[in-house]
């Protein structure tokens, strides 16, 4: 079933709305990544200061980490993502972690289905940053928190592996439509603060790695291949020219060389918190 999006409060077709759908279906493949994106879960949501009777909105909720790991602090969660198949995964993690009480619901970053000053924390694990529009997203978290509340994300910065990555992809993709703000530039802390600054006040701003187990950098760039969508969808691209792909495959590998060391990928991010103007 295809899935028409709107900006919100606008009556007009959103002009990403088959960007949207190919997002959608690109990430359905994601879930194995949850077993190292679940440690930044818990240092974001410490990061958040996340307490006990908080209503918090994980936007972009992938397989549920975040979601999880707020809702066992005790906070009152809600979680939204553009792909079904990802929120099948995040309801089976929520039902084994017994936080059968999350909240889930299949929609857009850049049109959230809540009311204004719904929640007490905004929070969103390398969500937010792939909706096209950067002011578009910003400002429909910001409507959604409560005057005061606070938004918190973890983003990649575009000099470490992940933002090298999805430049990567770029360079060897079809280009987006115009218009659309690449999402590594969510990992620039003067970009962020410069984002952030009509609605919030100056954000604090911390790091993580994140570590991948990985037997080689093959071993690595193979799950890559399998279960992060821009990349499975640049080999699917390359089936029939074996020698290209050969040649892409090579340029990858000794991109992620430098930062394996001890059977571990070490994966830089950042994390960002900001208060809600009134």
């Amino acid at each position: 079933m295809q899935i028409r999006y709107t900006v919100n409060k606008m009556n007009q077709p959103d002009p990403f709305a088959e960007l949207k759908n190919r997002h959608r279906e690109m990430w359905a493949s994601f879930a194995p990544t949850a077993i190292f994106t679940t440690p930044v879960a818990g240092h974001l949501v410490k990061f958040a200061d996340i307490a006990a009777g908080e209503s918090v909105l994980d936007v972009g909720t992938g397989t549920g980490v975040v979601a999880v790991t707020a809702a066992r602090a005790g906070a009152q969660v809600t979680a939204l993502d553009l792909t079904p198949e990802l929120l099948g995964h995040a309801r089976e993690n929520a039902r084994i972690a017994q936080q059968e009480s999350i909240v889930w619901t299949e929609g857009d970053a850049e049109n959230l289905p809540y009311p204004d000053a719904s929640f007490d924390v905004v929070v969103s694990q390398f969500g937010h940053m792939f909706a096209p529009r950067p002011d578009v997203a910003i400002s429909e978290m910001r409507r959604v928190l409560k005057p005061g509340g606070r938004i918190a994300f973890a983003t990649w910065p575009p000099e470490h592996l992940v933002g090298k990555i999805f430049a990567f992809t770029g360079r060897n993709s079809p280009p987006p439509p115009p218009g659309v703000a690449p999402p590594p530039q969510w990992g620039n802390p003067g970009l962020i603060t410069e984002r952030l600054s009509a609605g919030f006040e100056a954000p604090f701003f911390e790091r993580g790695v994140m570590r991948v187990a990985a037997l080689s950098v093959s071993h690595f760039r193979h799950f890559m291949e399998k279960s992060v969508g821009p990349m499975q969808k640049l080999v699917e691209s390359l089936a029939a020219d074996p020698q290209k792909l050969a040649t892409l495959r090579a340029e990858f590998e000794a991109m992620a060389t430098p930062y394996y060391s001890d059977n571990i990928v070490h994966q830089d991010y950042l994390l960002t918190r900001a208060l809600r103007r009134s």
